[in-house]
């Protein structure tokens, strides 16, 4: 009797740890979904969601298992991504929209087939100086007395904004780059068609921009601060996000972008690629700034710079290429 309870025992304790490679499987699925802005399976009882997983380069499974929305971070002093969904929209703006200048037309459809990464904020200088530690990136912007950290990397070039890339690239062994004209535009408008992701008439609690009173609001998702006197950047998680989990894609600092520049649409690649034929001494900026007219922060509106001069509105957004 007792030999049978001893072999009863062996089998469920072997059949324990044959199921074990699956239940780590599993957990690591759950792990990937924590990382939704979502409900996910490992909420919390008050709701709260899951911390970013351990800041490494994804697994091959790990960007397979990415859905929309998603974030990650691939090393400690790495831009946090969010995941964009393969998607189109209607780029530029119509006459009628205030502000609107013709190098923002024809309006045209740009197709996203694939998903990709964008950075859930603009670059900051904490992250701009572990590519200058590392030797990576050979220029270190001042902060204007304004403080590190979390302020928004400025005076960049746009050759800058292609080394910091590189070094990205080569510290992950993941593609990462500038994005391109139309995702720029895309990841602004998060699925709406006016003026700012929030509506057509400019919000001074929503962005930082020039204003003629030069007052500007300090805002977070929580809590709305009155209306100060300030002209310089804000740190970039000031301001609510758009609908796609991204903050300040109006204002603060211009995102450089891959693309040259063109005077207008016609001929525009409709596949969401860069445009990179033709003129190359100058590129895009998108995004507006502290110091520009809160028109010029449209979703649709673009300035270029071709200048080795650095601009303190000039910073940059990453992009990361994702799936095959």
């Amino acid at each position: 009797m007792r030999e049978a309870i001893s072999s009863s025992v062996l089998a469920i304790v072997a059949a324990a740890i044959a199921s074990f490679p699956e239940q780590v499987q599993a957990q690591g699925v759950q792990t990937m979904a924590a990382e939704q802005p979502l409900p996910s399976p490992l909420a919390t009882a008050t709701g709260e969601v899951a911390e970013l997983r351990f800041a490494r380069p994804l697994s091959r499974n790990e960007e397979i298992a990415l859905r929309p929305l998603d974030r990650f971070r691939e090393c400690d002093r790495c831009p946090e991504m969010v995941v964009i969904s393969a998607g189109q929209f209607i780029m530029g703006a119509k006459e009628s929209e205030t502000g609107s200048t013709p190098d923002e037309r024809p309006q045209h459809t740009v197709n996203f087939t694939q998903p990709f990464g964008v950075g859930r904020f603009p670059v900051t200088l904490s992250e701009w100086d572990a590519c200058v530690a590392a030797r990576g990136c050979s220029y270190r912007p001042s902060d204007q007395s304004w403080g590190r950290g979390t302020q928004p990397a400025i005076n960049i070039l746009w050759d800058d904004a292609k080394e910091y890339v590189a070094w990205l690239s080569r510290t992950t062994g993941r593609t990462y780059r500038l994005l391109s004209e139309s995702e720029r535009e895309y990841v602004a408008r998060a699925g709406t068609g006016t003026a700012y992701w929030w509506g057509d008439t400019f919000e001074p609690a929503q962005a930082n921009c020039a204003i003629d009173n030069r007052l500007l609001s300090s805002a977070s998702t929580s809590d709305l601060q009155p209306p100060i006197a300030r002209e310089r950047t804000l740190p970039v998680q000031s301001f609510a996000p758009n609908p796609w989990g991204l903050y300040q894609v109006h204002g603060n600092v211009y995102d450089w972008v891959e693309d040259c520049w063109h005077d207008n649409y016609d001929g525009a690649p409709s596949d969401g690629s860069a445009w990179v034929s033709g003129d190359c001494s100058r590129h895009v900026l998108r995004g507006g700034a502290f110091s520009r007219n809160m028109q010029t922060a449209r979703s649709a509106a673009r300035i270029w710079s071709g200048s080795s001069n650095r601009i303190i509105y000039m910073g940059v957004r990453v992009a990361r290429t994702l799936g095959p």
